[in-house]
């Protein structure tokens, strides 16, 4: 047995290191905290703690989906230290949701240059540190219809890069010190029948986040984002999902705030930030189907790229990916997934993930 799935399953029977559950009718608690071991393109491997708990705010609230909340804590075999706080609550019949995510990284990590046709061979390491608050509150105006607020604020420091290679050629804004800050809003149509692994409905989300001067942003830009899923029930508890997503800039744009291509969510298989720029658009599909008790399993199949602006796409720049995974279920009730995937993208890139929860 190859040495990361054998520690895969170390993880896998030490779930229940910690268990707690609480139940009054309704109203239900469930928190777990296990140790984590996990792998990936980007980190190599990790150690750390991971706390999951899934709540309901309110005993007589029948129509809500469930709040939940996660604390990771990890450090890699490349020193790199990451912990992450995030979550989502439902108030109320679902009249006000809250989104957050707040993080702390030191973070070495890896450059090829901006655009869609960087070379392998032109990789130049950095590092950095990264304090970075989101807060997203959405309000329902109609059946399953949101208007939100979003706040981003970013704090990059302590960056250290090779003078003279690639960000200063490039002239890459953000290179050196800096702090954004940024409010916006969206407009949200949201059918899933699960927060963390829909088995149907449709999620639409349209937003946009302007970061300014007045609040205390060394940088002015604006940020675009469109994100379309759809989930299609199949027999047996099959389940197709769809996503389109789009993300892009205008304005002067800092490093860490540039489109990214690849991670554990989209373009599995491509280091996240492999290709960098201005604007992102990518389309993939999951098949994901049950295998026995608590085990399921996926494939997955995506495409997309960077580039400067919408203009500059072209069918033949486009990059694929494409793998499978397993599932296992924490959490039956709450549809709570521990997700191992592997992803195979273009010539040498692919990549193994262990995360919580689905990738879309």
């Amino acid at each position: 047995m190859p040495l990361r799935f054998f520690c895969l399953f170390l993880v896998v029977f030490s779930l229940n290191t910690l268990s707690y559950s609480q139940s009054d009718s309704l109203k239900r608690k469930h928190i777990l905290v296990f140790p984590v071991i996990a792998k990936s393109i980007e980190t190599g491997w990790s150690f750390g703690t991971v706390g999951s708990s899934t709540f309901r705010l309110s005993s007589k609230d029948t129509v809500s989906r469930t709040s939940n909340m996660q604390l990771l804590l990890l450090y890699s075999t490349k020193k790199q230290l990451i912990t992450a706080l995030n979550g989502s609550q439902y108030f109320d019949r679902e009249k006000f949701i809250l989104n957050e995510q707040v993080s702390f990284s030191s973070y070495p990590d890896k450059f090829w240059g901006l655009g869609k046709n960087t070379p392998d061979s032109a990789v130049e390491s950095y590092k950095f540190n990264q304090f970075y608050i989101y807060l997203h509150l959405l309000h329902k105006v109609a059946s399953h219809l949101f208007i939100g607020l979003l706040f981003e604020m970013q704090k990059v420091w302590d960056i250290q890069y090779q003078a003279g290679g690639l960000f200063d050629k490039e002239n890459v804004p953000g290179r050196t010190n800096y702090h954004v800050a940024g409010l916006g809003s969206s407009i949200t149509y949201d059918t899933r029948n699960n927060a963390f692994a829909p088995s149907k409905g449709a999620f639409c989300q349209l937003s946009f986040n302007h970061f300014d001067k007045y609040l205390g942003s060394d940088y002015v830009y604006t940020n675009y984002v469109v994100d379309l899923r759809k989930y299609i029930p199949l027999f047996n508890k099959q389940v197709l999902a769809f996503q389109f997503f789009t993300f892009s800039n205008g304005g002067d744009v800092p490093l860490r705030s540039l489109a990214s291509f690849g991670g554990a969510n989209r373009m599995r298989g491509y280091y996240d930030g492999r290709y960098k720029d201005q604007d992102q658009s990518v389309i993939q599909a999951e098949y994901r189907f049950p295998v026995y008790k608590r085990f399921g399993a996926v494939l997955f199949g995506g495409t997309g790229s960077v580039t400067r602006n919408f203009a500059d796409y072209a069918i033949n720049d486009l990059k694929y990916s494409y793998g499978g995974g397993i599932r296992f279920a924490l959490d039956t009730k709450e549809k709570l997934n521990l997700r191992v995937d592997y992803g195979i993208g273009q010539g040498k890139n692919s990549g193994f993930y262990l995360q919580l929860g689905e990738a879309f």
